[in-house]
C-alpha cells in the first residue's frame, strides 16, 4: 500500500498534506513510529521524534532527516518529560499541530506468571503515556483553535489476547480516553482519534515464535501480515485535513483480522 499522495494547490505547484505543520511522535524510533515519522515528513512537516532510548532516537532522526527532525529522549510515563518534549518543539518549529502517542511495551505473561510490576509498567507506558501526552497536546492546540492528536491503541484492545491482560487492558483504554477526549476538546477545534493495528511486520511481532505468527497469520482474511508503512498511511490521513470531519473515530489496520 503506497503513502497518500500530495495535493495540489494553485499555480500547479505540489506541497505535501502536512505541508508547514508540527507533529510530534512518541516511540518514534523504530517500527511503527518511525514510519509515521518518515511519512509526516515526507508530507511536509518538522517532526520531534520522541523515545526513551536516546541512541535509537538520535540514529532515527539522521535516518528521516536532520532538518526536518528534533531528536528528543523521552519516558512518557514522565508528565514533566513530556511537557518538555512538546516545549522544545514549540521552541525549535514555532507550532504544534499534531500529536501521535505510539510509544508501547510488552510484557506478556499468563495472569499466573504475570508480575504486579510487569502489569503496572504495560498501563503506565501505554495508557497513562497516552493520557499524558494528549492531555498536555491538547492544552497547547485548543489555545491555537486547532490540531490532530492521534493515539496508537491495538486489535489486542478489542478482542483481548492470551496472554495479554496487561497489553489488552492498556490498549482497550486507549480507545475510551481517545473517545472522552474527543468530546471535551471539539469545540476547541481540536480532533482526537486512534488506530488500532493488527498484525504488523515489526521487529517486535518478527520475535514471536513461528508457530504463534503463522496462528496469527492465519487468522488475516488478507493472508498476510502488514507493514508499517500501512499503518503510518492512516496516521497521515487522520493528521491532515482529509479526515477534518473525524473525531472520537477507531480505525482497524488489520487486514480484515475479527471483523
Amino acid at each position: 500500500m503506497g503513502q497518500l499522495k500530495a495535493q495540489q494547490t494553485v499555480k500547479g505547484t505540489m506541497v505535501g498534506l502536512l505541508d508547514g505543520r508540527v507533529a510530534v511522535v512518541t516511540g518514534a524510533a523504530q517500527g511503527i513510529g518511525l514510519a509515521i515519522a518518515r511519512s509526516f515528513v515526507a508530507e511536509g512537516a518538522r517532526v520531534a521524534i520522541g523515545d526513551i532510548n536516546v541512541d535509537a532516537v538520535s540514529k532515527a532522526a539522521q535516518e528521516v532527516g536532520e532538518e526536518a527532525c528534533l531528536p528528543e529522549a523521552c519516558d512518557v510515563t514522565d508528565a514533566d518529560a513530556v511537557q518538555r518534549l512538546l516545549h522544545r518543539t514549540v521552541d525549535r518549529f514555532g507550532s504544534l499541530d499534531i500529536m501521535v502517542n505510539n510509544a508501547g511495551i510488552t510484557r506478556d505473561a499468563t495472569m499466573r506468571k504475570m508480575t504486579e510490576a510487569d502489569f503496572d509498567t504495560v498501563i503506565d507506558v501505554h495508557l497513562k503515556g497516552c493520557w499524558n501526552g494528549t492531555r498536555l497536546a491538547a492544552a497547547i492546540m485548543r489555545e491555537n483553535g486547532a490540531g490532530s492528536i492521534i493515539n496508537l491503541s491495538s486489535i489486542s484492545g478489542k478482542v483481548g489476547f492470551f496472554g495479554q491482560t496487561n497489553y489488552s487492558a492498556a490498549k482497550a483504554g486507549i480507545i475510551g480516553l481517545t473517545k472522552a477526549a474527543a468530546k471535551e476538546v471539539a469545540g476547541a477545534g481540536v480532533r482526537v482519534n486512534a488506530i488500532q493495528p493488527g498484525l504488523i511486520r515489526t521487529a517486535m511481532t518478527e520475535a514471536m515464535p513461528q508457530d504463534i505468527w503463522d496462528a496469527k497469520l492465519a487468522e488475516v482474511p488478507m493472508r498476510r501480515a502488514g507493514e508499517p508503512e500501512e499503518v503510518a498511511s492512516v496516521a497521515l490521513f487522520l493528521a491532515s485535513d482529509l479526515s477534518s470531519y473525524l473525531t472520537g473515530t477507531v480505525i482497524e489496520v488489520t487486514g480484515g483480522r475479527y471483523m
